[in-house]
């Protein structure tokens, strides 16, 4: 199992310009890593749609790397994101699965089904090319260069322990995020 504080700690010393889009369990510890104009927590909105979000600002900044830090219990919400995204072919987009089997964020309820479902398959059966699975800590320092290098679509598959964090209260408004990640979109034209 892996250790998603460190997994993020990680991530985000390798991280340059690309956008990152967090949600659930994930928003609270990667604001403390960072929460800069490019950062965009999604937690007020309807559980499950980072990824599809992340896919819009894929199609909409080709020339940008976008990364989803999405939880299993998110993903399992919207699967038909999956297809989507693998039939539009984002090249610039990296989804991180963190699987831990619960919905963290709401007091670490089980996700129905949890043990049965294997996320690798589910994103091959979905169209996706590129799916990783990682569970040993060796692995996932090899996977980094591919997770902000790779060609994508692509999804990484993070088993994580699990952990309890208490619902996102992100410091800005969504409003304020949005505002503030369209400004520097816009000031990198």
């Amino acid at each position: 199992m892996l250790n998603k504080y460190h997994c993020l700690e990680q991530l985000a010393k390798r991280r340059t310009d690309e956008i990152i889009v967090t949600t659930m369990s994930v928003a609270a510890p990667w604001a403390q890593l960072s929460d800069g104009p490019l950062d965009f927590a999604s937690v007020e909105s309807a559980m499950g749609h980072a990824a599809d979000f992340a896919c819009g600002l894929a199609l909409a900044q080709p020339s940008r790397r976008i990364v989803v830090l999405n939880g299993d219990g998110s993903t399992l919400m919207c699967l038909g994101t999956l297809v989507t995204v693998a039939q539009l072919d984002p090249k610039n987009l990296t989804i991180v699965i963190t699987e831990n089997g619960t919905y963290e964020v709401t007091g670490n309820q089980q996700i129905p089904g949890a043990a049965l479902v294997d996320y690798e398959q589910l994103c091959r059966g979905a169209g996706f090319k590129r799916v990783c699975t990682v569970t040993d800590p060796a692995d996932f320092e090899a996977s980094l260069e591919m997770l902000i290098n790779g060609t994508g679509p692509q999804v990484f598959i993070w088993s994580i322990a699990q952990a309890k964090e208490p619902v996102p209260q992100p410091a800005l408004s969504i409003a304020e995020r949005a505002q503030r990640l369209h400004r520097a979109l816009l000031s990198d034209s």
